[in-house]
């Protein structure tokens, strides 16, 4: 946990100094007021009584005034620590290639962005106060208790040990339950994220009752995890209350056979004061040891996405923008990480700057990820790719996707406008650049009968427009960053061949000297391109154009024929 504290700055620590300072002080008002108890007790002078009354109760109110300051200070240090933290969460999470975010599901991450995180910064809010105080207090109350008699020392000495090993005995049940209850919590979050995502599927296929099932047998196995630890515990407060009690009846127990004179009552008054605020620092300290074991949990959670080594690098090397671009794959293999199996074999492909190179096969036959290589949402297994003559590793990935116009398989549009989805990310694209970018992906006649056009707005997700709308958005994103590369991976599907021609035609006219790849289903899509690749189980069993692949390539003209007749063809 103290890792984490790495994460305040400089003012939040000085902010802890004087917490831990306000803390001391406040234990020391609170060490120091039975012994001005002691100097009432048995006094006749009522002037005595009234001086050493009032600085009781000025020091009680210094108390008071400490104990208002620690809640401000420690407030704003946890607060200020779960903000750092946070921040470093989301900036390393968008920093993760796509094989990290397969080791980290996209509902635990939320929950270690959200949850865990405050189970952190609640304990250090309530916490700090009772870890620092408890052992002061306790520490001070042994001191005079041995002082005193070496009986109480004893009875003392009982209560502790009886103490620990209930602490212990209770970590070591709770400890692994708040492990699985974080992992129970991811579960449930990734159920609800699932239904609320697919529920019109949900809907369409009458399957509620099925969803139903399966949330409440995620959220019963929480329920039950949560229920387990509470009643463990629960014990805490009781054995607590007993252990201390005890104390307090073992003191006065003994006392009633060996006092003998007024000081010695005096010194047992004492004694029964400081047990007291030892009952009550360590009745705080209670809440801290049930939010601990979760809070150490959460923080090995936090800490294992943060130290989390990033498998994609960024490179140095800048280039300088020239508006084309060519790509080789250079004996490019490539496996998924933890699998013995390549999805790619031995690529070997030129684009040269302008070309369209077109991707098409059956489903699984490594089409989506051979392009996604070029970007480096993954990295080549074995081989080089190749833009203008340097490796993508070699590469500053922020220059690397600035060269690139990526449009995805399915559509993703953010909450906001047109405006703000076209002009997406480092672009400065101007007004008459939206628009022509929104015009070329065949986008400016839904959009210019949207209430308020290019600043229509753009519902989270985009629920409020089509597939096809979503992905003509996504094309114009790409076109406004004018890019040296486009990717296309499957991005017209959802049109009608209609707009698809459409769109291919303005594309070629616009941008003719951008390189552009093409992962595509229909045969229609691809046929005008420079080069077609056919792939079949990661390799390439076909290259060239249209026309001659019809010729020389059994699996081309076997997906040819699927969609298109002999005479169409």
């Amino acid at each position: 946990m103290f890792k984490l504290f790495k994460n305040l700055k400089p003012v939040d620590y000085l902010c802890l100094a004087i917490s831990i300072g306000l803390i001391i002080l406040q234990s020391y008002i609170d060490l120091t007021i039975p012994d001005y108890t002691q100097k009432i007790i048995g006094e006749t002078d009522m002037h005595i009584i009234l001086v050493n009354g009032g600085i009781m109760l000025a020091m009680s109110i210094g108390g008071l005034v400490c104990a208002i300051l620690i809640g401000l200070f420690t407030a704003i240090v946890a607060e200020n620590l779960g903000y750092n933290i946070r921040n470093k969460f989301y900036r390393k999470v968008q920093s993760f290639s796509l094989s990290e975010m397969n080791k980290f599901s996209t509902s635990s991450l939320m929950t270690r962005t959200t949850n865990d995180i405050r189970q952190v910064t609640m304990l250090i809010a309530v916490g700090t106060k009772a870890i620092i105080k408890a052992p002061i207090m306790a520490i001070y109350a042994l001191t005079k208790v041995t002082h005193i008699g070496w009986q109480w020392s004893v009875a003392t000495a009982v209560a502790l040990t009886i103490l620990v090993a209930s602490i212990v005995t209770i970590m070591a049940l709770v400890i692994p339950k708040f492990k699985k209850i974080q992992t129970l919590t991811d579960n449930l979050n990734k159920v609800t994220r699932e239904n609320l995502t697919g529920i019109r599927v949900v809907r369409a296929s009458n399957a509620e009752d099925f969803e139903n099932e399966k949330f409440e047998k995620s959220n019963d196995a929480l329920t039950q995890t949560n229920l387990y630890a509470g009643k463990v515990l629960a014990f805490f407060d009781p054995v607590m209350s007993l252990i201390m009690g005890g104390l307090s009846l073992a003191i006065y127990w003994i006392a009633a056979y060996i006092v003998t004179d007024i000081e010695m009552i005096k010194s047992v008054a004492i004694l029964s004061q400081y047990t007291t605020q030892s009952i009550m620092a360590f009745m705080a300290l209670i809440f801290v040891f049930m939010m601990l074991p979760r809070a150490l949990v959460s923080t090995k959670r936090i800490n294992a996405v943060l130290d989390s080594k990033n498998e994609i690098v960024s490179g140095t090397y800048s280039d300088i923008f020239d508006g084309t671009a060519s790509v080789v794959f250079d004996h490019v293999s490539f496996k998924y990480p933890g699998s013995d199996t390549y999805v790619l074999k031995d690529i070997n492909l030129v684009a040269n700057e302008g070309e369209t190179i077109a991707f098409i096969g059956s489903t699984g036959s490594g089409k989506s990820t051979l392009i996604n290589l070029i970007p480096r949402l993954y990295d080549a297994t074995e081989g080089k790719i190749l833009v203008d003559g340097v490796d993508v590793k070699e590469y500053d990935l922020e220059t690397l996707n600035r060269k690139i116009g990526f449009v995805p398989q399915k559509g993703v549009l953010f909450s906001g406008s047109v405006r703000s989805n076209v002009n997406f990310g480092d672009n400065n694209a101007t007004d008459k650049e939206i628009k022509e970018a929104i015009s070329i992906a065949q986008a400016s006649n839904f959009v210019g009968h949207m209430k308020n056009g290019v600043d229509g707005a753009i519902s989270q997700g985009g629920t409020n427009v089509s597939g096809g709308q979503k992905q003509r958005l996504s094309v114009a994103r790409a076109v406004a960053r004018k890019p040296e590369i486009f990717i296309f991976d499957d991005s017209f599907s959802a049109l009608d061949y209609k707009t698809d021609k459409k769109l291919r035609k303005a594309l070629k006219q616009h941008t003719d000297q951008v390189t552009k790849f093409i992962v595509a289903q229909r045969i229609g899509t691809i046929k005008d391109a420079d080069k077609i690749v056919v792939l079949e189980n990661g390799e390439m069993v076909g290259y060239g154009r249209h026309e001659d692949l019809l010729k020389n390539c059994p699996v081309y003209q076997e997906i040819a024929l699927s969609q298109l007749s002999k005479e169409e063809l």
